[in-house]
């Protein structure tokens, strides 16, 4: 059986570490991110929990942990392996955010017990940074892994992550609590994370495929819906009193992403397939 390429690696501890962030907000959802006892890393005294609420809390670090394993020897194959030094360095980024990402989630679960700030605004929104910083860095790893290793040019690729992004975003605020389609429980906010997710992973990969296209002056575009969307999974988890006027400014986030991703996906629908080299 051939062992798996570091470009396939990659994606797959990008896929898990997405799926990672959304069990740990289902997690939270369901109220079980304080079901150990307010104990890490033990849970209701011991190494197994004893209910069900602290099951669904063991589970998600049972995964994180794993995960975390997963990120290391994605690295180890990154620097003894033959890819390019940027390559390397993206994955290595998420490595050194990861001990600040597990630090910070253990003082998130102590509810003003051993760490009287543990359970606030800044302790989950910095949770939830990290986060997202270290699905960047492996976003960003995976597309500069598989460069030169595409059977489409960079100009169809731009234009399908921009139209995938489209259609993610309209989907995602379907999911968000601007609207009321769908109720904001543990299962909704697992729905809204992963397509917000996979709306910011696309539009990171427009980021990098545009200037590799006539397209590049249209890159600013794509950051400004990744700078929206990023915006908008806050928004999402709370960690604002969420009033009408965070209501509001969640729906014009979602108003300038979406307009920002049409304007560089109609420019990509009416332009010319001709790719350039980049140093991006």
């Amino acid at each position: 059986m051939r062992r798996p390429s570091y470009r396939q690696f990659a994606l797959f501890t990008t896929a898990l570490t997405g799926l990672l962030i959304a069990l740990g907000i289902y997690t939270s959802a369901t109220g079980s991110g304080l079901a150990c006892s307010q104990q890490w890393p033990l849970c209701d005294g011991g190494v197994l929990p004893q209910t069900l609420p602290s099951f669904f809390e063991w589970f998600h670090r049972l995964v994180a942990m794993i995960t975390g394993f997963v990120i290391v020897g994605l690295v180890a194959a990154a620097w003894r392996g033959d890819q390019e030094r940027r390559t390397a360095l993206y994955a290595t980024a998420a490595l050194v955010l990861l001990p600040f990402q597990i630090s910070v989630g253990a003082i998130t679960v102590t509810f003003n017990g051993a760490i009287p700030w543990g359970y606030s605004v800044p302790t989950h929104a910095a949770h939830l940074l990290f986060a997202l910083s270290i699905f960047s860095a492996l976003v960003l790893s995976t597309l500069s892994a598989y460069r030169g290793h595409y059977e489409r040019s960079a100009f169809d690729r731009s234009r399908l992550a921009l139209g995938a992004a489209l259609v993610l975003v309209s989907v995602n605020f379907l999911a968000s609590r601007v609207t009321t389609l769908i109720e904001y429980g543990p299962a909704g906010q697992a729905v809204f994370i992963l397509t917000a997710l996979a709306a910011f992973a696309a539009l990171l990969a427009a980021i990098v495929w545009l200037p590799e296209t006539p397209l590049a002056q249209y890159r600013p575009g794509a950051i400004v819906a990744a700078g929206a969307m990023f915006l908008v999974m806050l928004l999402g988890r709370d960690l604002v009193i969420y009033t009408d006027e965070a209501r509001l400014v969640n729906g014009l986030l979602y108003l300038l992403g979406f307009a920002a991703t049409a304007v560089v996906a109609y420019a990509a629908r009416g332009g010319s397939g001709g790719d350039r080299p980049s140093a991006v």
